[in-house]
């Protein structure tokens, strides 16, 4: 390639020469890693790689059998709820049940971690999401209890609302996220 670039009278750090080699690479988007060659394989790499993705498979064997403990103490509190023995446990299912979706889109996160080898944040964008939407139902339930008492109904509607914001900011950055991934910059 330099005795090209010596022959055809141009210099290694043409624009015309940087084109070429963008070409013969199959990348022309300019981004910094493309000319940086990747880690040596090695054996301590490699056992690096093994301990990191067994420390996300336990991560997720632990996170499935808290999903299941939640599961099995919301049938419980379900089963009051059909029996009639408490006023909450409607409540309660429901922020188990919201528990569980939280632990599975952890799940999942760990999953796209380890496929990919790389951490995504839409995951946990929308486990923020349904975090702030687990604590609005909650506030929500107790803001309706507090109608009589001024100041803590007030603190409740003020955390209700805050967190409303929490999740329309999130929503934003996921949609953000979204259109970033779908529409690459030049």
């Amino acid at each position: 390639m330099a005795e090209a670039s010596r022959s055809e009278g141009t210099h290694p750090g043409d624009p015309e020469d940087r084109e070429r080699s963008a070409a013969q690479s199959g990348s022309n988007d300019g981004d910094i890693t493309d000319n940086v060659p990747p880690p040596e394989d090695t054996r301590a790499m490699r056992w690096l790689r093994l301990a990191e993705d067994g420390v996300y498979y336990v991560m997720g064997v632990v996170l499935l059998v808290a999903a299941a403990v939640v599961v099995f103490f919301a049938l419980g509190n379900f089963a009051a709820v059909v029996t009639g023995e408490t006023e909450t446990a409607m409540l309660e299912v429901l922020d188990a049940l919201l528990l569980v979706f939280i632990f599975v889109e952890l799940l999942y996160a760990v999953r796209v971690t380890i496929a990919r080898h790389e951490i995504a944040a839409e995951p946990f964008l929308l486990i923020g999401v349904i975090a702030s939407i687990k604590e609005i139902v909650v506030l929500s339930v107790e803001a309706a209890g507090a109608v009589g008492d001024g100041p803590l109904f007030a603190d409740r509607v003020v955390l209700v609302g805050v967190l409303g914001g929490v999740v329309l900011g999130l929503c934003l950055a996921i949609l953000l996220l979204r259109r970033s991934q779908t529409y690459p910059s030049e």
